[in-house]
């Protein structure tokens, strides 16, 4: 019998099971064949202290040492750029003030990614601390601090059944039952499921859809050294990736939960906002995938015990904020279910406890 059950091998399941391995026996079941399989291996894997509501902007900057000193560091510098037409001025206006960013000349900008449109682009902010994640090595690194601990990851470990008996939660994974006196709930968009599956009540999670496409550097540009640059509104964005360019239409579709894939319609919308910024139009993808994003009614992320089951905690609602808060939403789970005092301030706690969801 483990002490804690936590279901969801992603980026939140994984950290939470790390932090939480130092002080309990923890086995993480993951109904995939391999971690980080939906949300976490499709994030776009950026880090930038002012992207969120106030309650992420709080975990980012609680997370921000992590990620720059924890074996090594896991960033590497990328720079954010925002983007605005003439008639946008407002909502750049809004936007730049919303993710304190600077706002810079459209020849800088120009030089950062040369193949923005002067005819086009208006208005640009620049932000210079922004940072590329290495997210598979953090995965792996939670992985491994919790094996080293004594935990155990189980994948192809879908969850079948879960009971309360007595005390302790009973949940069945493939042809294996665990035991458990705690039941994490890190299952991103099937959250709510779970924790109907646990005679929980939901918490309204939904999952949205994030399409992306992948692209051949364009005209031949070396665009490793280029920021992730955005449109006004996040009406669409791109981000260097391993010599190649990324480009989403930031769609936010509210969807069941499911191996997402992207809407092809969507997606040629969004390519077309972006195509309007640029010079360069594009002509061939080199692939094109989704993921889910999932998000509380209001935005921020459900993490700790659950107000009316005892010994089930949600860690979920990431949002697609989850590597980036990882780091402090994890120890902030850990240190709820310890019960040692939180290092966020209370109003910061009270905003992601799932309590604020069931007045």
């Amino acid at each position: 019998m483990s002490d804690i059950i936590i279901i969801g091998g992603g980026i939140a399941g994984l950290s939470a099971a790390a932090r939480l391995s130092a002080d309990a026996r923890v086995i993480v079941l993951e109904q995939e064949n391999a971690l980080g399989y939906h949300a976490s291996g499709r994030s776009a894997a950026l880090f930038e202290q002012n992207y969120g509501l106030a309650s992420t902007v709080a975990l980012n900057k609680a997370s921000a040492a992590y990620h720059h000193e924890a074996n090594g560091g896991y960033l590497s510098p990328r720079g954010l750029l925002i983007v605005g037409r003439e008639d946008e001025a407002e909502g750049f206006a809004a936007d730049a003030e919303a993710m304190g960013v600077d706002e810079i000349s459209t020849d800088e900008a120009l030089r950062l990614v040369p193949i923005l449109d002067p005819g086009q682009v208006a208005f640009a902010a620049y932000h210079a601390p922004a940072y590329d994640i290495d997210t598979d090595r953090m995965l792996q690194d939670f992985a491994r601090e919790l094996r080293r601990n004594g935990g155990q990851v189980l994948t192809s470990a879908p969850v079948t059944s879960i009971s309360r008996i007595g005390e302790s939660w009973e949940v069945t994974a493939g042809d294996q039952t665990h035991r458990a006196a705690l039941l994490v709930n890190a299952a991103g968009a099937w959250a709510d499921q779970v924790a109907q599956m646990a005679g929980v009540a939901p918490l309204g999670i939904i999952p949205h859809r994030r399409s992306m496409a992948r692209l051949p550097a364009p005209e031949g540009h070396d665009v490793s050294r280029w920021p992730m640059f955005f449109g006004v509104g996040e009406a669409w964005y791109a981000k260097p990736d391993a010599g190649a360019l990324l480009v989403s239409p930031s769609d936010k579709d509210p969807v069941e939960p499911h191996d997402a894939w992207a809407d092809d319609m969507v997606l040629a919308e969004g390519l077309a906002r972006y195509e309007a910024m640029v010079r360069v139009p594009v002509t061939r993808l080199l692939a094109s995938w989704a993921g889910l994003r999932s998000f509380a009614a209001d935005g921020s992320l459900v993490l700790g015990p659950d107000p009316d089951v005892p010994g089930f905690v949600w860690c979920a609602g990431q949002g697609g904020y989850g590597f980036q808060t990882a780091p402090a939403a994890s120890q902030l789970v850990a240190n709820l279910m310890m019960g040692r005092a939180p290092a966020l301030s209370p109003e910061v706690v009270a905003q992601l406890r799932p309590d604020r969801l069931r007045a």
